[in-house]
């Protein structure tokens, strides 16, 4: 396919039976790619940019849950991949003008906010830099909050030529907040603490 796509790679068959999308369409090979509006962009163009970094995002979120132990965590990362692939389709359907609504649950924001108070709950004050590194399912999600932030500025960018809902800057900032601290819990759970470190910078 010509950019990763949140969506089954299927299409209806006049039987009633899906037809399987050969992996390969050769669409691509120029540079280009389609959007959902069916507009051929280039693949470097910032729409493309930030699709390409939640789709990664969605990757690294994957291995961290591969390494999570506690099932109610590992559950809580399915639900972010779930909304993500949602926050891809809003990237690969800017609207004409005035930007859509976005397909991100309305309630989204309050209950990523309400995450991240419960895991801090749980975690002693900081006061130095995080150092990942100790947990391998901590490392894992500190490694996916470094790419939500680089999602958020691509979003950002996008943001500045196509009409994109603003939620999605929202979210990304919001998740990347709680994947800080769900590194920090994941931690915690696999019997470790904060490795830090201390500037000596003033």
């Amino acid at each position: 396919m010509d950019i990763p796509p949140p969506w089954p790679q299927t299409l209806p068959h006049s039987m009633g039976e899906p037809a399987i999308v050969k992996i390969y369409t050769r669409k691509g090979d120029r540079g280009e790619t389609s959007l959902y509006t069916g507009a051929r962009v280039g693949k470097d163009c910032p729409n493309i940019d930030a699709l390409g970094d939640v789709d990664e995002l969605v990757a690294a979120l994957g291995l961290a849950k591969a390494e999570i132990a506690d099932a109610d965590l590992a559950a809580r990362v399915t639900t972010l991949q779930g909304e993500l692939y949602l926050l891809m389709a809003d990237l690969a359907a800017p609207g004409d003008g005035e930007a859509p609504a976005s397909r991100l649950p309305a309630d989204v924001v309050p209950r990523l906010e309400s995450w991240i108070d419960e895991a801090e709950s749980h975690l002693p004050p900081l006061k130095d830099f995080v150092m990942p590194g100790d947990a391998r399912a901590s490392a894992a999600m500190h490694l996916a909050r470094a790419v939500c932030r680089r999602a958020e500025r691509h979003v950002v960018a996008a943001r500045r030529e196509s009409a994109i809902p603003e939620a999605a800057v929202v979210y990304l900032n919001r998740l990347s907040d709680l994947l800080f601290v769900l590194a920090r819990r994941a931690d915690q759970l696999a019997g470790g603490a904060d490795k830090t470190f201390k500037s000596t910078l003033e």
